[in-house]
């Protein structure tokens, strides 16, 4: 677009062209439509004010509270990018504070001017615009290296971008709250349905997991230990005497008598170990790896026993147990575990009373 004034002279500047520069803000209006951040309005926008007007340079400055923040430029010279100015000694912040373009053809001639800021630069004329004439958050300037007064066309068209720039400041974080909010509900989905997918594998009562958590997760940690070539083995546990607990003392204390349980065997395990209540009266326990199940049954019939020590009502814990060990190989399933641990643990439950029977090997 062939808009650049002639650095010699003013008068012999290329007319402006009034009808490419409408054309070319119609370009410039769509890239900003598209822009979802801040920096790509920002490089839009300092690029098409300087070609919209044929100036030596632009700048891009944003309001920081009482301050003016230079955020960017492109000109022949550097001028102040990364700088924040006071209000009162910024041409952008007397932009912004009148909400009005300002043009200054010679910036040692006006009092606007703090001479100091403008020696090592360029800078001879001038002209800026707010982004936003109301409660403007920016300015828009435009700087010539010798002397020239914008025409009012030159100016319409800059305060145009400035309008534009609003829009899409606006659209940019309208977009980015968007953003965050589906990151944020799309979050939150994804902890729903892993609470609700926890919830499908956890039993109710106990908080322990449920039989198809523990048949999911058992299963996972039983391919891990053939794969390693290690050991893998079920603990099952049922308790005894709990339908008359239930029948005297009522479900709720037969409730609380499930959940001491549930304790119990937690609390014996190891925190890699799959701990589930499997149904009714039934509770398994899955560990694999290096290590040896050996004393897992005495150590629960310890915590039984010191559960059974400090209760009051009566309420005595009791548990029948009964564990497969193996090194699992590629015929080796969960199913077979369990079947072998449940027959042991019928081998030697009974009728109990007080205390618990100790498991034995299978």
């Amino acid at each position: 677009m062939a808009m650049q004034a002639n650095p010699m002279s003013a008068v012999a500047a290329v007319p402006f062209d009034y009808t490419r520069a409408m054309e070319y803000l119609i370009d410039v209006v769509q890239d900003l439509s598209l822009a979802r951040d801040l920096d790509h309005v920002i490089r839009i926008v300092r690029h098409a004010a300087r070609m919209l007007t044929g100036a030596d340079g632009a700048s891009f400055i944003l309001r920081d509270g009482d301050q003016c923040y230079y955020a960017d430029e492109e000109a022949i010279g550097p001028l102040w990018k990364g700088l924040r100015l006071p209000m009162r000694v910024c041409v952008g912040g007397w932009v912004m504070t009148n909400r009005t373009p300002v043009v200054i053809d010679d910036i040692f001639a006006d009092s606007r001017i703090t001479v100091d800021f403008y020696r090592p630069t360029f800078v001879r004329s001038l002209a800026m615009v707010p982004i936003r004439t109301v409660d403007p958050v920016g300015a828009i300037g435009n700087y010539w290296s010798y002397t020239y007064t914008p025409t009012v066309e030159q100016v319409r068209i800059l305060q145009a971008l400035a309008d534009m720039t609003a829009v899409a400041l606006e659209n940019v974080q309208l977009y980015g709250s968007l953003e965050r909010r589906v990151r944020e509900r799309t979050a939150a989905l994804v902890a729903e349905n892993e609470r609700v997918h926890m919830l499908s594998l956890t039993d109710d009562l106990t908080g322990l997991f449920n039989r198809r958590g523990f048949m999911v997760l058992a299963a996972r940690q039983l391919r891990v230990a053939r794969r390693a070539l290690g050991n893998a083995w079920v603990l099952m546990a049922d308790m005894d005497g709990l339908k008359p607990v239930n029948d005297t003392f009522g479900h709720d204390a037969g409730d609380k008598l499930l959940c001491a349980a549930a304790r119990v065997l937690r609390s014996s395990s190891r925190d890699l170990d799959i701990v589930a209540r499997i149904g009714g009266d039934e509770f398994a326990i899955f560990g694999a790896g290096e290590q040896s199940p050996a004393g897992l049954v005495e150590r629960v019939q310890g915590a039984i026993d010191l559960h059974n020590m400090r209760e009051e009502k009566g309420l005595k814990l009791s548990m029948s147990m009964g564990l497969e060990y193996c090194e699992p190989t590629h015929d080796t399933s969960l199913e077979s575990m369990l079947t072998r641990a449940d027959k042991a643990m019928y081998a030697i439950k009974g009728v109990r009373s007080g205390r618990g029977m100790r498991g034995t090997w299978s």
